[in-house]
């Protein structure tokens, strides 16, 4: 009984831990602004635990007690810049613990995307 009961509570936390995390969380929505797209990237990490316990019951049907847990951390790593055919991969270096803190750094993270790719033009054009 308590096999079918711990199995039962992984299930439920993994599935609730799969609508969480997906795909789409990692990757984000691209953000367009004039000629250039950005698309955040972001590192995610999760841990899991599950426990649970038969208690001696004086009928057959035992008592089970048990439960479940899981903590997800969502950090920024990176922006993906597109400007036509570029694309530069321009990584956040200081350690992000929000999205709030990635947000605020977009106009920051567009400026430098800005000047990537007018210094490449500028550059071809020099060639």
């Amino acid at each position: 009984m308590s096999e079918n009961s711990i199995k039962g509570i992984m299930d439920i936390t993994m599935d609730k831990l799969r609508a969480m995390v997906d795909a789409n969380t990692i990757i984000g929505d691209p953000i367009v602004v004039g000629d250039i797209t950005l698309i955040p990237v972001s590192k995610v990490s999760f841990g899991v635990a599950t426990g649970g316990s038969d208690f001696p019951s004086k009928t057959q049907s035992g008592l089970f007690g048990g439960g479940g847990g899981a903590g997800v951390t969502l950090s920024p790593v990176a922006f993906i810049a597109i400007n036509g055919q570029n694309v530069k991969m321009m990584p956040v270096y200081n350690e992000m613990t929000s999205v709030d803190k990635a947000i605020s750094m977009a106009p920051e993270v567009l400026e430098k995307a800005k000047e990537i790719f007018s210094k490449d033009k500028k550059d071809k054009t020099q060639q």
